[in-house]
């Protein structure tokens, strides 16, 4: 994206990329929102698409007017500096404006800052901005893979979606040793980087080890057979009163029929692979797997220096981490100061990527980050001691 020629390409392939992943889906696929989690595809196809308006067009497309002052007040997502907005749960209540207004929209905002792109009119503020524009959407676009799958895994005849967002069965793998030492945390380098993972610094880690395979649907069958969603034994406080409270006794989307478990995937529902990484899984029941195991989970200091020793990519995987600043971090001015510092509070920290992560977010020192009870995304386990 270095050239305007390039980032114009970067641009218009991203937003297409967005809309390609809802092809699979009917119209009353874009509405419902079962949990506040989760957002109605039309919602993302709207958000990312006023992210552009608002940080870019507005302030730099001389005599822009915003597409609706509407749209502006139903797609901000939580950034107070930009005004009023809907509150998370009721997006799913947002039966107008249709779908096809929302494509509209799209479209008109991808055609004027194509055009605004093409003008070289540009000041650094502005391409900055744009670059930012386009890795959002590409979180979003992973966030929407998580949400569809909410939408349609609740539905009572399981429709399929796709072949797409597939991971693969797992090889045997060993316990990893590294040794105790002093050594370097975060981005570094060219390209890309999110402010959370700025402020390279140094930390003193023990000696451990980390294993080389993700947990798979079989091992974890295993603690389940071994009642450890009854036993409160290896369980966090916290994490024993949520499934206690929520009744959960498996990962999300498995079901026991006839003695048999079957889960939904995007391919419909299946039985369940046991040679597959387990998914959709809570810190909390990861903490307490490991635990049962005689384990833990790694740190993300851990998981960071490790990783070059094991594959990763086909799920996030939880880390024992709480989602805080790195020495010397700042938030931005203004609105975009909102993106990630605001949230540096009851967050777990999750590393790695996942078979729906877009390639240019996969790198060593992602730091992802979420509530220790999401199940929804794609989360997995791998065990440190």
């Amino acid at each position: 994206m270095n050239s305007l020629e390039g980032l114009l390409a970067k641009f218009i392939s991203i937003r297409k990329k967005t809309e390609d992943i809802c092809v699979p889906l009917e119209v009353e696929d874009y509405v419902p929102q079962p949990i506040p989690d989760v957002s109605p595809p039309k919602w993302h196809l709207g958000h990312t698409t006023w992210f552009f308006e608002q940080f870019v067009l507005v302030p730099f497309d001389v005599g822009y007017r915003v597409f609706s002052d509407d749209f502006a007040f139903l797609f901000n997502s939580y950034y107070n500096h930009a005004g009023k907005r809907v509150l998370r749960p009721n997006r799913g209540l947002m039966s107008r404006p249709p779908v096809r207004d929302v494509l509209a929209y799209r479209v008109h905002v991808t055609e004027r800052l194509s055009q605004l792109i093409k003008s070289g009119n540009l000041n650094q503020e502005a391409r900055e901005r744009i670059v930012l524009g386009i890795y959002h959407e590409e979180q979003h676009q992973e966030l929407l893979v998580y949400d569809l799958k909410y939408i349609l895994g609740n539905q009572p005849t399981f429709p399929v979606y796709g072949e797409g967002f597939r991971t693969k069965p797992l090889s045997e793998g060993k316990f990893i040793k590294v040794s105790s030492g002093v050594y370097e945390i975060g981005f570094e380098g060219e390209g890309f980087c999110y402010d959370n993972e700025l402020g390279r610094h140094r930390v003193f880690l023990e000696e451990f080890e980390v294993f080389e395979s993700l947990v798979s649907n079989g091992e974890y069958l295993e603690f389940m057979k071994a009642k450890g969603y009854q036993n409160f034994d290896p369980w966090l406080d916290e994490g024993w009163n949520f499934v206690q409270k929520e009744q959960i006794k498996a990962p999300l989307y498995w079901h026991e029929i006839d003695g048999e478990w079957w889960n939904y995937t995007l391919r419909g529902f299946e039985k369940v692979d046991w040679d597959l990484p387990v998914q959709h899984i809570s810190y909390y029941e990861a903490q307490a797997y490991a635990s049962w195991k005689g384990c833990r989970l790694p740190t993300e200091f851990e998981w960071e220096i490790a990783s070059k020793q094991f594959n990763w990519g086909q799920l996030w995987e939880w880390t024992g981490s709480s989602y805080l600043p790195y020495p010397g971090f700042k938030k931005a001015e203004g609105a975009l100061g909102e993106y990630n510092g605001k949230f540096m509070v009851s967050q777990q920290v999750l590393r790695g990527a996942s078979v729906a992560t877009p390639e240019e977010h996969s790198r060593p020192t992602y730091r992802n980050f979420f509530h220790p009870a999401s199940r929804w995304i794609f989360s997995g386990i791998r065990l440190a001691k």
